[in-house]
């Protein structure tokens, strides 16, 4: 885990203006200079704003409006994208309706993620319903995980979520960074995961994060890159992640007629 280095006083308050420059030019005087608007992005209920500290909600504010803005991602309807290879998602963010093709076992989950409700074919064969809630957590699950590698940026302030400013750093690659530290309750598979975020401290958009499977873990099990960030729709997406790549990624308005109803393979 890299180190990160002290901050000076100086350091400390020009991050506590992050998000609100001055909208003039270098010619204007600072009594001329009109405020610049806040940056719109509300935090989800349950968000742990008390626990969370202002440098670290200015940040991830920035990194918001670096990703798109709040409006295009509220705006943004189905995402579809392969995790590793691995299986196909197509998750409706207005509903919460998520369908996972996952070829290698002939298996297609069809999961309302806010309710649980759903149905499953496995092995080729059509779910039966006393095995459906357990099949429907499982889907929920893959969920989770798979949409946070994708979209975590946009996640900083969700439900559950405690934000705190860890201090300047450098990724594996050498980037400046600043570290945002992210810590759960009371939501997910797995509460007990803390995150370091890195965000470059010039294009704002997380460049690598390290995961610790306890949040009182000295050392990170795992570090990986955000690597090449491509616009879909209206925001900004990473597919890079080391040596692997989330693909196939789509925005989508419109998806195939029977995407949340068949079970039937659509051939993604």
């Amino acid at each position: 885990m890299m180190k990160t280095s002290v901050l000076s006083a100086v350091f400390v308050i020009s991050l506590a203006a992050w998000g609100c420059r001055p909208a003039g030019g270098s010619g204007e005087t600072a009594g001329s200079a009109a405020p610049a608007e806040p940056i719109y992005n509300p935090p989800a209920p349950g968000f742990n704003a008390a626990g969370s500290d202002a440098i670290a909600l200015s940040i991830a504010d920035s990194a918001m409006e670096a990703m798109g803005g709040r409006r295009a991602w509220d705006k943004t309807h189905f995402i579809r994208w392969n995790f590793f290879g691995r299986r196909t998602l197509l998750w409706d963010k207005f509903t919460g309706m998520v369908r996972i093709e996952i070829p290698s076992e002939d298996a297609v989950y069809i999961v309302n993620i806010n309710d649980g409700t759903g149905m499953a074919r496995v092995k080729g064969a059509v779910a039966e319903p006393d095995s459906l809630p357990a099949l429907m957590q499982q889907a929920k699950s893959i969920w989770i995980n798979d949409s946070y590698w994708l979209v975590m940026p946009f996640k900083l302030k969700d439900s559950g979520v405690t934000l705190k400013f860890a201090g300047r750093g450098v990724t594996a690659a050498g980037e400046p960074c600043n570290i945002l530290e992210l810590t759960f309750e009371g939501v997910g598979d797995t509460p007990e995961n803390k995150y370091q975020v890195y965000l470059s401290a010039d294009s704002k958009l997380v460049r690598q994060w390290a995961y610790f499977a306890r949040a009182t873990d000295v050392g990170p099990n795992f570090i990986t890159p955000w690597d090449d960030y491509k616009t879909y729709g209206g925001i900004l997406l990473s597919s890079g992640r080391g040596e692997r790549s989330l693909t196939d990624i789509a925005v989508l308005d419109t998806v195939p007629e029977g995407a949340f109803t068949s079970l039937e393979p659509l051939g993604w």
